[in-house]
C-alpha cells in the first residue's frame, strides 16, 4: 500500500482529460497535476526540445514523492517517453498514443481518422502503431490546427471553436470514416463541438483516457501501489506558468467533474 499521488502532467490543460478519467476510476487515489502552461503548445517543437520540458516536469513531480508519472499528454509520450524511462527506471511511467488500434479493430468502413498534432502524426510511435494494426484501413492523419490553443484559452465553446472545429471536421463527412482518434489530450473538452458537426452520421469518437485510467490501475496492482482503503485522497495542482494559470488548472478540473 502506497498513499502517495499518482503525478499526471501535461503541456497545459488537456491532460485534465486523462487525470478525469483516473480520478473516476480510483477515487482514492491522490492526484498530482501539472501542467506546464510556460511552453504550451508542444505541437510545433523540436523533439529536442520537448524532451527537455518533459524531463523538467518528471523531475519536478518525482521531488514532490510521487509514487507513478503519467505523461498525459501525446506528444510528450512521443517525443520523450522512452528517455523519461531510461532516467528513472524505479517509477512507473505511462505514456499516451492515439487509440488507433481499437478505432481500426472496430471500424466497419475500414477507414479512420486520426486527429492530433502535427508532431504525434509523424512519430515514429503513431506510424509504428499505424503500420502494426492498420494494414487493411486507411487511416486519414488530420492536425487538429488550433485546438490546443482553444482550450488553453478556455474558448471551447466559443464562436471561433464551433468555426475552427467545424471547418476541421467537415471535410472528413464524406470520406466514408466512422472512427475519429483523438490522438491530443486537449481534444476531449472539443468533443460537443465535434459532436455537433458529425450530428447524425455513423461515426465514433475514440478516446484513450479510459484506457490510461485501467493501465493505471493494472501497474498499482502490480507494483502493489495502492492507496489504504477509506484513504481520504488530496489533489494538488502545480505549473511552471503563474499562479492565476494553475487556478485555472484547479477550477477546470473540477468543473468537468
Amino acid at each position: 500500500m502506497n498513499n502517495s499521488p499518482i503525478g499526471v502532467y501535461d503541456s497545459g490543460f488537456g491532460g485534465l482529460s486523462v487525470w478525469r478519467e483516473i480520478h473516476r476510476r480510483l477515487p482514492e487515489e491522490s492526484l498530482l497535476y501539472l501542467g506546464d502552461g510556460k511552453n504550451c503548445p508542444y505541437g510545433g517543437r523540436s523533439r529536442e526540445e520537448i524532451t527537455a520540458f518533459a524531463r523538467e516536469a518528471v523531475e519536478r513531480l518525482v521531488s514532490e514523492g510521487v509514487k507513478m508519472v503519467v505523461v498525459g499528454c501525446n506528444t510528450a509520450t512521443t517525443a520523450a517517453v522512452d528517455a523519461l524511462r531510461a532516467e528513472w527506471p524505479d517509477i512507473p511511467i505511462v505514456g499516451l498514443e492515439p487509440a488507433v488500434k481499437p478505432a481500426c479493430l472496430s471500424s466497419k468502413t475500414r477507414r479512420i481518422a486520426v486527429l492530433a498534432t502535427a508532431h504525434s502524426l509523424q512519430s515514429d510511435m503513431f506510424l509504428n502503431t499505424a503500420r502494426r494494426y492498420a494494414a487493411d484501413v486507411e487511416v486519414l492523419k488530420v492536425e487538429g490546427r488550433g485546438f490546443v490553443e482553444l482550450v488553453e484559452a478556455s474558448e471551447e465553446d466559443s464562436p471561433k471553436a464551433e468555426k475552427l472545429v467545424k471547418e476541421v471536421i467537415e471535410p472528413l463527412l464524406d470520406k466514408g470514416i466512422d472512427r475519429i482518434v483523438l490522438g491530443c489530450t486537449h481534444y476531449p473538452f472539443l468533443v460537443p463541438q465535434i459532436e455537433r458537426v458529425i450530428a447524425g452520421r455513423d461515426i465514433e469518437i475514440v478516446d484513450s483516457g479510459e484506457a490510461v485510467a485501467r493501465r493505471v490501475e493494472w501497474l498499482l496492482e502490480r507494483y502493489e501501489l495502492f492507496a489504504e482503503r477509506g484513504h481520504k485522497p488530496d489533489f494538488r495542482f502545480i505549473t511552471f506558468a503563474s499562479e492565476e494559470y494553475r487556478q485555472r488548472l484547479e477550477h477546470k478540473a473540477f468543473a468537468e467533474l
